[in-house]
Parts: structure tokens; C-alpha cells; sequence
């Protein structure tokens, strides 16, 4: 067989974590491996699968949730013991479930990341890195980002500890000791490291990464420099990646990659050549492993949810070959699963039945005390570079009945191919509530998944709350609240073009440097709350939406603020002075217009509002044109470009759904851009902006230029 195509479910635990399922190391050569994984309820469940049923190994009791789950061992010797980490605690147990080790750490916070190797026990926190041997402290590092995944270059290949740090500013921090070695910029923010091939490749150096926009990377992580290998970027608009594994799923002697993404999909790459893996297979995931587990002499892919069903992606063919009495046989081992199957769901849904009709009796009593259930939802909002678009991701662990989105400023719904949702708008009064946006999406049944797309305006900040109903009884609702900031649409990059015309705003006045950097945090995304060390520091931005972008210099009693965009310091000043008023702080603010920025910034949103233009323009043309292609039958008598019109029609009016108000939003930015050039100047030009409108509907770059220039 060419690959995993089949799927089998195992057995569903608690909602689970991000890396927290292994597979144990196989007792003999082609024998079945025992499946391990820790869940939110701090459970930690093994289990083998003997004639297609899930036999229990192990289970432990609840506890503090469970937040990762590693295998370790002595070097060089099968890594069997099982570790996991629940609030700022290690646990290990053996493979038969004894507990052997419980490490009250000195972290102050819950363990987000954990990597083991022989007796050194790598560990993270939000922003802390501490290493212990044989459970003694020896190193700590103080991250200047939130760290997402902690792995080590295996000390048996490269003798010596090098610990590598995924950090959310997009960047891998390579440690000696507690000391910086260097740093490594990748494309996104890492969420996820692997060993490539699962043992760092012939030198033990190569690290793969997964970005939380859907990236993958190989690095070589050499003693001085780090070597770039390949990079995959995510053309087809997936989800992050969670997990990454290596295992030869293929049969063909080298190992390929599994790649688990938050949007439920598992990928197999496969290298055909020396150089780049190559995709070969997908399928509709928080942990991924390779191994045998189903049947002997079968690998499969294990994969287990947020909502904790283990799932396996197997090699097994459905159809057997060599003859009748083998399919009779495979045949009856099928019905007899499925009549297996139907008497536990019949036996689940009467005791549904039973325990409903108990709540119901129970709540109608006199002394009934109200009960609500409670539910885990895991959430993610993140700007997409690709169109300056928020994605809202909900996941819940049971299905979802409904979601209702409000806003107290304006945004713009975006369609998403994969909602499956129905969307109804509730009209709102915007005035007295400041209530910009009420939607309801109505899921179908087993719903478990829903992503919406928000677009933002920039200077409009204020809060996105949904509110997640879920299908249970009784009755239930979580709300979730998420900032849109004054500067939404911009995002950290790692550097910038120094020769672009810039202007600067600088502000002094007697403030903490933990003051100006609370006021950064306020306006702009992907900035650390955790006030930098040192004395000052530099943050690079880009405008997704224009191109455009930011310089951010602090410290303390001072920060400088350069933008090609004069509306990104509009909205700096006002945003920053306004928080400094309402800590009682007289700002100093001076700032630097340079003209020629202006002409800059219209070139680069004059070839957008062109394409905007003329999409309007054919889309309006559709319904006469199909109009009159109904009435002659034959179109041939038509303009080359009306015809192909015609013909694109369909590509033509999706392409505007997805992007409803776009064209208005650049006209706002164009206008905004007019209004804050001159309000530097201390001038209104609000009475010229319909004059301003009449010259963007004729979309003349000169004229446009002209007219900024002569108002």
C-alpha cells in the first residue's frame, strides 16, 4: 500500500494539550506499541489495542491539568519512563504506572514546555528557562518573548547541552549555559521544535519548526552560526502547526515527516530528493506520532484532538487480498465490530435518557440547586498576514449550538470557506451602547470547530466578545473577550527598509519605562507584556493591509516613533497621550513630517484602489452582460474584455464576497492620510474631502498627488 488512508478511532480521553501523547517503545521487533496521554483533568491513560479494542493499561487519578507529557530515559536505552508536567510540578511514571517522581520545581508559574534528556530536565514558563540535572538546578535564562517549545540538540551526537527556545517574536533563541549563544529569525512565531528525522539528522544539529501561521523550516543549529536548510511556506491557507513527528510511514526505508495542524489536518512529507520534503499525503488535529499500534506489521499515524478522540491513520489495507474465505472472514470480524458498536451506543443513549429525565426531576424538586456545566473552549486570535484579516478560532469539546459575535467598534465580517455556519446580523444602535457589530452563527450538528474572520480599521480600538453556546443541557454560555488595538493591523517583522521617507514622533516626559511600554502593549500586537530587560529597546512593525512600516525606540522618559505613514503617528499620538492623561503625566511631544512620505504612501495604495476599481467595476457589468447573453444567445459580437468578463464572472463575484468594504477602506485610508497631513500643520481640510472623493472615483495617481499637494 502507498501510504495511511484508512482511519480507525481508538477510544476518547479528557480535552487534551499540545504535545501531550507518546507512543512506548515496541517490546519486540514488529509487536504492537501502548499508546500514553495526559488530558485537562490531569489523567494520564495507557492503553495497547488488542483484536481492534482498546485494552486499558494504566489510568491515573485527576489532577491539575496536564500541560505536556514527554518519554525519558537513560542514553541510549529505550525511553520508556513517562514524565509529565501539571502546574509547576514533574511527575514520572513507569510504564506499568507506578510513580516514581514527583518534582515540586522552583517556578513561580505553570510549565508551558518540557524537554527531557538522560537526567537533564529542560523546563519553560511563560517567559523563564530553567535546566536541572538530577533534579538540581543549573541554568536559567529570562526570555525577552513568550516561549512556546524547549527542545536539546542530543548530547550523545553534538557533547554538549544546547538548548534551543521557539519564542513568539519569531524568533529561536539558542542557549549555552544561561547565556544567549545567538539568535534565529524564522518567517513566523514558532510554536513547535522537532529533531529532524527524530534524532537531529548525521551531525544531530538539524532542528525542524512549525510557525503558528502555517510555516515549516529546517535549521542546522552549528556551534557558531545557524545554517538555514529549507523552508515551506503555507500557500494553501491551513491552520498552524501543533505537533511534528518522523517516522516511515511509507515503507521505503526513510523516515518522512508528520505535520499536525490546529485547524484538524495531518500531513505526511515525504523527501524525494535530498533537498525539500515534498507533500504526498493529507487528512482530516494537538499530538502526532508514528508507530505501530493497531495491528502487527501495520504502522499507522496516532493523532489525538483538542477534544481528546485518538485517532489512527493506518497502513492496513480495507480490502484484503487472496480469495473469498479471507474476505468472509474480514467481512464478519466487520459486522461483528459494528454490532459491538451499535449496543454501546444504544446502552449510552438510554442512559442519556435516564440521566436527563433525572436532572429534570431533581430541578423541579424544592430543594434543587442550579448545576451549570462547564466546558473547555480553546481559542486563538491572530492577524494573517496574507490579507490583513483577524481569524477568530473557537474549538469546543462538545458541539457547538451557536456563536454570537459583538463589537463595540467597527469591523468588517469576512467570509470563511471552511463555515459551515449560518450567519444572521441583528441591527444595533450604535450610538448610546457604542455597539458596532451583533452576529449570530447558527452551527450544524457536531459542529466542534468554528473560524470567523474579522477585518479592523485602524485608529477604532475597542473589544470583540463571543459568546460560545454549546449543545448541552442545561443551557450554558461562555464569553471570550479580544482587543482590537489602535494599530490592529500591524505585525512585528524582524527589520525594515531605513531608506524609506520617515516621520517621527517623540515623546518625553517624566515616565517608567514599564509605563511607555504598557502604552505600546495598548496600541500595538505581538508585543510582550513583560517590560523588556535593559534600559531600552527596539521593536520593528509592518502594515499588513498597505505595507507600510513602524520603528518603536523606548525607555525610560523617552521614546521615538518613525513611520512612512503619517496616519500611523496620528494614531500614535493621540493613543499615547490619551493614556498618559489618565495617569496624570505631562507629555513633551515634538514630531518630524517629512513631506515626500505622503507621495510614498500613495503609490503604494494607489495600485490597490486600481484593482479595487476595477473589480467593482466588472462585477457591477455581470448581471447586464448574463442579461444580454440570455436575450442573442451568442456574445461573440462582444468586446474581447466584456467577454472575459463573462467567462470569469463567477471567480469575479467570489473574489468580491470575500472582500466586502474593501475598496471603501481604502478610500477611509486615503482620506484619513489627507485629513492628518494637514492636521500637523494645525489646518481642517474636512470641508475638501469631497472634492478628495470625486478624485479617487476618477483613480488619476497625478491628479491624487496633485491634490494632496496644492490643498
Amino acid at each position: 500500500l502507498a501510504g495511511p488512508v484508512n482511519d480507525s478511532v481508538f477510544r476518547q480521553v479528557g480535552v487534551t494539550a499540545q504535545k501531550t501523547m507518546r507512543l512506548l517503545p515496541a517490546s519486540g521487533r514488529k509487536a504492537t506499541q501502548k499508546v500514553v496521554v495526559g488530558d485537562q483533568d490531569g489523567v494520564i491513560t495507557c492503553f495497547g489495542i488488542k483484536k481492534g479494542e482498546a485494552v486499558p493499561v494504566f489510568k491515573t487519578l485527576p489532577g491539575q491539568k496536564i500541560s505536556r507529557l514527554e518519554l525519558g530515559g537513560a542514553l541510549n536505552t529505550p525511553q520508556e519512563k513517562i514524565f509529565v508536567a501539571t502546574g509547576s510540578e514533574v511527575k514520572g511514571f513507569t510504564k506499568r504506572g507506578k510513580q516514581f517522581l514527583s518534582f515540586e520545581t522552583n517556578l513561580t508559574e505553570s510549565i508551558k514546555a518540557m524537554h527531557i534528556s538522560g537526567a537533564d530536565l529542560f523546563l519553560c514558563a511563560s517567559y523563564i528557562y530553567n535546566h536541572y540535572c538530577d533534579c538540581k538546578d543549573q541554568h536559567y535564562y529570562l526570555s525577552g518573548d513568550k516561549i512556546n517549545d524547549v527542545l536539546c540538540l542530543p548530547v550523545d551526537k553534538v557533547n554538549c547541552i544546547t538548548p534551543v527556545l521557539a519564542c513568539q517574536d519569531r524568533v529561536l533563541r539558542v542557549l549555552q549555559g544561561s547565556d544567549l549563544l545567538y539568535e534565529v529569525k524564522v518567517p513566523g512565531p514558532p510554536t513547535v521544535l522537532a529533531l529532524n528525522n527524530g534524532n537531529g539528522g548525521d551531525s544531530g544539529e538539524e532542528i525542524v519548526y512549525g510557525t503558528s501561521d502555517g510555516k515549516l523550516g529546517l535549521i542546522q543549529i552549528t556551534g557558531s552560526k545557524p545554517i538555514p536548510k529549507w523552508e515551506i511556506g503555507n500557500e494553501k491557507k491551513r491552520g498552524g502547526i501543533l505537533c511534528i513527528d518522523s517516522f516511515d510511514i511509507l515503507g521505503d526505508g526513510v523516515k518522512e515527516l508528520l505535520v499536525g495542524r490546529d485547524d484538524g489536518v495531518v500531513e505526511v512529507y515525504n523527501f524525494e530528493s535530498a533537498d525539500d520534503p515534498v507533500l504526498r499525503y493529507d487528512h482530516s488535529i494537538a499530538s502526532i506520532q508514528g508507530g505501530c499500534v493497531g495491528k502487527d506489521g501495520y504502522d499507522e499515524i496516532l493523532a489525538s484532538t483538542y477534544s481528546g478522540w485518538l485517532t489512527g491513520l493506518t497502513t492496513e489495507p480495507v480490502h484484503r487480498e487472496g480469495g473469498s474465505g479471507e474476505e468472509l472472514k474480514l467481512s464478519q470480524e466487520m459486522q461483528s465490530k459494528i454490532s459491538s458498536l451499535r449496543n454501546e451506543l444504544e446502552h449510552l443513549q438510554m442512559k442519556v435518557l435516564q440521566e436527563r429525565e433525572k436532572y429534570q426531576q431533581s430541578s423541579q424538586s424544592s430543594t434543587a440547586v442550579s448545576s451549570v456545566p462547564t466546558f473547555s473552549v480553546n481559542d486563538k486570535f491572530t492577524l494573517n498576514k496574507d490579507d490583513a484579516s483577524y481569524s477568530l478560532i473557537l474549538e469546543v469539546q462538545t458541539a457547538i449550538d451557536n456563536v454570537l459575535v459583538q463589537s463595540d467598534v467597527p469591523i468588517d465580517l469576512l467570509d470563511v470557506d471552511k463555515n459551515s455556519a449560518v450567519v444572521s446580523f441583528s441591527s444595533c444602535d450604535s450610538e448610546p451602547n457604542s455597539n458596532f457589530l451583533l452576529a449570530t452563527y447558527r452551527c450544524q450538528a457536531n459542529t466542534m470547530r468554528l473560524e470567523l474572520k474579522v477585518r479592523s480599521i485602524e485608529g477604532q480600538y475597542g473589544t470583540l466578545q463571543a459568546y460560545v453556546t454549546p449543545r448541552i443541557q442545561p443551557k450554558t454560555c461562555q464569553v471570550h473577550q479580544y482587543q482590537i488595538k489602535p494599530l490592529s493591523l500591524h505585525q512585528r517583522t524582524h527589520s525594515i527598509d531605513h531608506d524609506r521617507p520617515m516621520n517621527t514622533l517623540t515623546l518625553k516626559g517624566q515616565f517608567s519605562f514599564a509605563e511607555i511600554h504598557s502604552w505600546v502593549v495598548f496600541s500595538l500586537p505581538e508585543v510582550p507584556e513583560k517590560t523588556p530587560a535593559g534600559d531600552s529597546i527596539t521593536f520593528y512593525f509592518q502594515n499588513t493591509f498597505l505595507g507600510t512600516q513602524l520603528e518603536s525606540t523606548y525607555r525610560k522618559g523617552e521614546g521615538c516613533f518613525k513611520s512612512d505613514n503619517i496616519s500611523t503617528i496620528s494614531i500614535l499620538k493621540d493613543v499615547l497621550s490619551k493614556e498618559a492623561t489618565k495617569r496624570k503625566i505631562n507629555l513633551n511631544i515634538s514630531y518630524d513630517i517629512n513631506e515626500e512620505s505622503v507621495r510614498h504612501t500613495l503609490k503604494l495604495i494607489h495600485p490597490k484602489l486600481e484593482y479595487q476599481q476595477l473589480l467593482a467595476k466588472k462585477v457591477h457589468l455581470i448581471d447586464a452582460l448574463r442579461e444580454l447573453q440570455v436575450h442573442e444567445g451568442n456574445v461573440d459580437f462582444l468586446l474581447p474584455e466584456y467577454r472575459s468578463i463573462l467567462e470569469e464572472a463567477d471567480q469575479l463575484l467570489e473574489e468580491y464576497k470575500r472582500q466586502p468594504a474593501h475598496l471603501e477602506r481604502l478610500y477611509g485610508m486615503i482620506t484619513d492620510l489627507f485629513i492628518d497631513k494637514f492636521k500637523f500643520k494645525g489646518t481642517n481640510v474636512k470641508t475638501k474631502v469631497p472634492l478628495l472623493l470625486e478624485i479617487l472615483d476618477g483613480c488619476d495617481q497625478d491628479g491624487l498627488i496633485s491634490f494632496f499637494e496644492a490643498a
